[in-house]
């Protein structure tokens, strides 16, 4: 069965609070999206952001970020009596990440001190990830936000040894796992509604996880880290269409070599877990299950990395037996070589197609130079590319006229280029079409998410201020998302 998907990060949906919540604006956003006929709401990662506000550097690969707490929720809930008002900054489409966390955290220590725990809480908190992650929460403020790998001995070494004193700390670690705890429950009660109105929420997993994350610092030995907990090879890939320097994005590499021994216990936690909150598991960047882009961590940039091939054979295996039922989807962009398509078809996963790569303009006529199959999932674009609109624009204006021809003998005119384009997507036999929310609007490059190889402002920043102008695009593409 075809069905219709929209991308569309948490952070992006509209809120009284300058960020996307877990909230009422969730849930219309469900409503709407179910009417309209989408199956499928795909998001981007939602622990805690890391560097640069990135979602694909989080401190933690199992909390969720607590800026997506819906506050209005614990009002009701009776832990908060009033919800002062945010600031200005609030509105507009630009997401002000410092001053929504300052303004969110003097509320949720609030809503701390009014809760009770009770036994549901309790248990929650005795699973170990919640434990590390408080503490680690507590003694990275208590650093002034440093990476873990410059603390104090007693703070670095405390997973291997805990023979630092924590008592200081509790009352920040239980405030730690107190949002821990609200997040869980407010995602759970979202996702469980997305269910109920027939809508599966596709969730990404960056294959790497950050140095500055619980993950690292709790189990040192999954990485190749040197004597100060540093990294000693940074992950990454070589020069391609977005960088001609390549990608140097600082990950620590994986020890493959104990993560066989210990039967790749690193990933079956992590997927086991993110496969509980969501239905669909996107994993990032899945051609580093068959070679990775191993980069000496004294290099300043990408180019002098190498390839090694990795066990994803079985690590994958090991994934499907240890969790019945898990569904994952390939990120497989880029040049790749013929064993990672073999590895993806081996395990009958859904591949990408982005059709701003696949629109090839080069010669007298553009053509697709990708053949679609049913198992596989089209998009007009993902996060780390242009809109569809801005894409366009960026052409030459003989590209644009080769665009348009190309459309036009497939069928698709008397509208604009960029309405084309998501008609073509819709027409693919994949059984899967995702269509970026701001593609939908027809938004131009001011609505961009991410442009890879750069860091800070504007990535990550924007968001709806509103539905209005999606009730209107959903109106208008409701007849075409029965794609059966």
């Amino acid at each position: 069965m075809k069905e219709t998907g929209i991308l569309l990060p948490v952070a992006s949906l509209p809120s009284c609070t300058g960020v996307g919540e877990l909230g009422a604006f969730a849930y219309e956003w469900i409503d709407m999206i179910a009417k309209a006929g989408a199956g499928i709401w795909q998001i981007l990662p939602l622990n805690p952001l890391g560097y640069g506000n990135s979602p694909y550097q989080p401190y933690s690969s199992k909390a969720g970020d607590e800026i997506y707490i819906s506050l209005e929720e614990l009002r009701q809930e009776g832990l908060l009596t009033d919800i002062p008002p945010a600031g200005s900054w609030k509105d507009g489409q630009r997401i002000q990440y410092g001053k929504v966390r300052a303004y969110k955290d003097v509320i949720l220590r609030n809503a701390f001190a009014a809760f009770q725990e009770n036994e549901e809480f309790l248990e929650f908190a005795r699973q170990d990830w919640v434990r590390e992650y408080g503490v680690f929460r507590a003694f990275r403020r208590a650093e002034g936000d440093a990476c873990w790998n410059i603390w104090p001995a007693e703070l670095k070494a405390w997973p291997e040894d805990r023979k630092a004193d924590i008592a200081p700390y509790e009352g920040e670690i239980r405030y730690q796992i107190f949002l821990q705890y609200v997040f869980y429950r407010q995602w759970m009660k979202l996702k469980q509604y997305a269910n109920e109105k027939g809508v599966r929420i596709m969730g990404d997993v960056p294959f790497y996880v950050g140095v500055d994350s619980v993950d690292v610092w709790a189990q040192k030995e999954n990485f190749l880290l040197d004597a100060e907990g540093k990294p000693s090879f940074i992950a990454g890939v070589p020069p391609d269409y977005f960088s001609a320097d390549g990608q140097r994005w600082g990950n620590p590499i994986y020890d493959w070599s104990y993560m066989r021994e210990n039967g790749y216990r690193f990933w079956t936690d992590r997927m086991a877990y993110n496969s509980r909150l969501f239905d669909i598991v996107r994993i990032d960047h899945f051609r580093a299950f068959d070679t990775f882009w191993k980069i000496p961590a004294t290099c300043p940039t990408a180019i002098e990395g190498e390839w090694v091939e990795a066990p994803g054979y079985e690590v994958l295996d090991t994934l499907y037996r240890e969790i019945p039922g898990i569904s994952l989807v390939a990120e497989d962009l880029g040049e790749l070589r013929p064993q990672v398509y073999t590895l993806k078809e081996h395990y009958h996963l859904k591949g990408m197609k982005i059709l701003q790569f696949t629109i090839d303009t080069r010669g007298k006529y553009a053509r697709d130079r990708f053949r679609d199959t049913e198992n596989m999932i089209i998009y007009t674009g993902t996060h780390d590319n242009d809109t569809i609109r801005g894409w366009y624009q960026e052409q030459t204006p003989a590209g644009k006229r080769k665009i348009r021809r190309f459309l036009r003998k497939k069928g698709f005119k008397n509208r604009t280029p960029a309405s084309r384009l998501i008609a073509y997507a819709l027409s693919s036999p994949a059984e899967y079409a995702i269509l970026p929310a701001a593609d939908l609007l027809e938004y131009d490059s001011c609505a961009r998410l991410n442009t890879p190889s750069t860091v800070g402002s504007p990535n990550w920043e924007w968001k709806l201020p509103d539905y209005q102008e999606m009730r209107q695009a959903l109106k208008k593409w409701t007849p075409y998302f029965n794609r059966t």
